[in-house]
């Protein structure tokens, strides 16, 4: 077994591009082995701003010699009358370099069949390995690419060298300019001359000793490190602690490459800003770490993490403080000048910023909410009626302050804020916080149902609109996020209990648009679907099985709430043993009726014994499911169900169904039905019928 190392040397690649980057390196390397039959024992990456690299140990040293069987014309095709090959049978075998004469007949599934049989010689895998590598280094996507020089290739930034060992050998590379070699370069600012490399080992040593940690989870561990350090020693008596926000680490630690953090200061007069937009123009525009004291509110200190050691650590602070005090008192001011106007008065603003060029302006959108949350109030919550349309007015009108306009990422944040300013009450500016949250799949949902309501009325208003103008996701086109929409509002319903007609409220939001856009009624339908698939791959993801999850969802999903029940219900009761037995009848029923709907029964024509004792436990049976339906008690409806089985196997050993009479016929078919709609209250239990083999 043989050792493989590969490093792509380049200009500064942004930090967000690093990790997928090589996350794809290393499964597209896998691939590509596995699909030229190259076995390996594992494949690491590593990646910094200037490289992105990996190495694979235990990699098989040449293909094994291997035998191909090639299936061609059939046997009647390939031979004429006279028992002589066709002119098929040898252009077949002249494709495959042999002779006619070596062919064989085989029996194949569909008849006999020409096959040829070829004997491949496995090549050696340091012969494999320049082709291999090039496609990688061509085939890797970013967010942006970047051509240079007169080259045709494309890449983050522009390539500086490559370094390719295999075995402690250079594998020959020639493309677009470059050439490998055995050379890697340390640190561009502490370290920037070539070193030769002669493995992975080397490699990871010679980039230590050169002020390069080119493996990315121990520069993260590097980066926790050193802010906690610099925090320690500026304030830690205070009990200071840094705020190590999870995709600040990510950055960080890939905009870097010998990771230094140095504490900084700030004046207390910025303090008086809310605390998000403290934290947010220190991390987004500058990558600072924040500093909390031991009652978690913000100390006037930071932590900045360069890529070099500095000796002068107060002068280097002192840099870092000019950048920041420049920025925090652009956001005071910004601040200051939005509180001099109330929300309120900034939604008739509104009217200048366009939602969607089909759809009208973010004005007609707050109106629609109001109206829309208005009647999800109604519904669920009247007497929080006028505090849901009061937060859906207001719900957009900080997009218009200069905070918002200078960071994004504070739209609901300042809109809180502000309306507490403004008087307004505290549950209306939580809300107002509160409606666009969860942010994304997994993330916290609103605290209150006020701003749920307000949440529900944006994510249905926006998928209602966009499938209402053909604007729906297709592969990776997403362009309003509809998925996470969907997502959003799953969550939502979830997080707070949330029981609603979604074909109900997606109709009402589509009334919204009357006058705007036609108003399909397949809309409704196409939206709720779209939502239900999402639902569909979200519960399947805990590890429910998808028969289970469909089971529930095929037989009603307007209520998503409702549908968590049922199948809850069904996932506690699948594994007993008359469960099964019930489901494969069921599905016997299934067939059995097909599109007959009719459930009157006449007692009359019930001739059988066994038909009469399945009439009269399916009387009984109702008589105690019915209720508990109705209750939403699904699990011991379908308790009450199972005690169906033994009556439901005796009708089929001893009643004949599709009898000759018309109308004995048609009574049976009818209690076989009206069994089957009961079921269905649930689930269609025929999907989790597992055939036995």
């Amino acid at each position: 077994m043989s050792e493989l190392l590969f490093e792509i040397g380049t200009e500064e690649i942004p930090a967000g591009y690093i990790q997928p980057a090589l996350e794809v390196l290393a499964a597209e390397a896998a691939k590509k082995l596995n699909g030229l039959e190259l076995a390996f024992e594992s494949i690491r990456s590593f990646g910094t701003p200037r490289r992105l690299a990996m190495a694979i140990t235990g990699l098989q040293s040449r293909q094994a010699d291997r035998r191909q069987e090639h299936i061609g014309p059939s046997k009647k095709a390939g031979f004429d009358a006279n028992g002589n090959l066709t002119k098929a049978a040898e252009g077949f075998a002249r494709s495959r370099g042999l002779e006619p004469g070596q062919l064989q007949v085989v029996t194949t599934p569909k008849g006999e069949y020409l096959m040829a049989v070829e004997d491949v010689k496995g090549q050696e895998t340091a012969v494999l390995l320049p082709a291999l590598l090039e496609s990688l280094v061509r085939e890797l996507v970013f967010p942006k690419s970047m051509h240079w020089a007169d080259y045709s290739m494309t890449f983050a930034r522009p390539i500086q060298w490559l370094l390719v060992l295999y075995d402690g050998a250079v594998v020959p590379m020639a493309f677009e300019g470059l050439t490998s070699g055995a050379t890697t370069r340390g640190h561009r600012f502490m370290a920037p001359e070539e070193v030769e490399i002669n493995g992975i080992d080397s490699y990871l040593a010679a980039l230590a000793s050169r002020f390069v940690m080119v493996d990315p989870a121990e520069r993260r561990a590097k980066v926790v490190e050193e802010v906690r350090r610099a925090v320690s020693e500026r304030a830690g008596a205070q009990g200071a602690q840094p705020v190590l926000h999870v995709g600040l680490l990510d950055t960080v630690t890939n905009l870097v490459e010998c990771p230094c953090a140095i504490c900084g200061s700030f004046d207390r007069k910025f303090l008086q800003l809310p605390q998000e937009a403290l934290v947010t123009s220190m991390r987004e525009h500058q990558k600072y770490f924040p500093v909390i004291g031991p009652d978690g509110k913000l100390l006037p200190l930071f932590v900045a993490v360069n890529n070099t050691r500095i000796a002068d650590q107060a002068l280097a602070a002192s840099g870092h403080e000019r950048v920041l005090r420049a920025r925090l008192e652009d956001g005071l001011f910004f601040f200051n000048e939005d509180r001099k106007r109330p929300l309120a008065d900034r939604c008739q603003e509104l009217h200048g910023i366009v939602f969607q060029n089909k759809l009208g302006t973010m004005q007609a959108k707050s109106k629609r909410l109001a109206a829309l949350a208005g009647l999800l109030a109604d519904r669920i919550a009247p007497e929080l009626r006028d505090d849901a349309v009061r937060a859906a007015n207001l719900a957009k009108a900080d997009l218009l302050t200069t905070m918002v306009g200078e960071f994004p990422s504070l739209q609901g944040i300042m809109g809180r804020v502000y309306g507490l300013h403004d008087g307004e009450k505290p549950a209306v500016a939580q809300a107002i916080e509160e409606h666009y949250l969860p942010i994304r799949a997994g993330g916290e949902v609103p605290q209150s149902l006020l701003g749920a309501l307000v949440g529900i009325a944006d994510r249905l208003d926006t998928l209602v609109g966009c499938f209402a103008i053909g604007e729906k996701p297709t592969g990776n086109k997403d362009a309003f996020g509809l998925r996470r929409q969907a997502i959003g509002l799953i969550s939502l319903l979830r997080g707070l209990h949330i029981s609603l007609s979604l074909k109900a409220v997606a109709t009402a939001a589509l009334s919204g648009y009357a006058g705007v856009i036609e108003q399909k009624p397949e809309v409704v339908n196409e939206v709720v679907h779209f939502i239900r698939l999402r639902f569909e791959n979200e519960q399947i993801a805990t590890g429910l099985p998808q028969e289970l999850v469909e089971a529930a969802t095929s037989v009603g999903f307007d209520d998503p709430i409702d549908c968590l029940r049922r199948i809850e219900a069904l996932n506690q009761i699948r594994g007993q043993e008359n469960f099964g037995i019930l489901a494969g009848s069921f599905k016997r029923i299934r067939n059995i009726i097909k599109d007959n709907r009719t459930t009157e029964i006449d007692e009359a024509l019930l001739s059988e014994p066994a038909e009469k004792e399945l009439f009269a436990a399916l009387v009984a049976v109702r008589s105690k499911a019915l209720p508990l339906l109705e209750q939403r008690a699904y699990q011991p409806a379908l308790l009450a169900m199972l005690e169906i089985k033994n009556p439901v196997d005796r009708f089929f050993d001893a009643v004949m169904v599709m009898a000759e009479n018309a109308s004995v016929r048609q009574n049976r078919l009818n209690l076989l039905t009206a069994l089957g709609e009961l079921i269905l209250r649930v689930g269609d239990i025929s999907r989790m019928h597992v055939e036995k083999e």
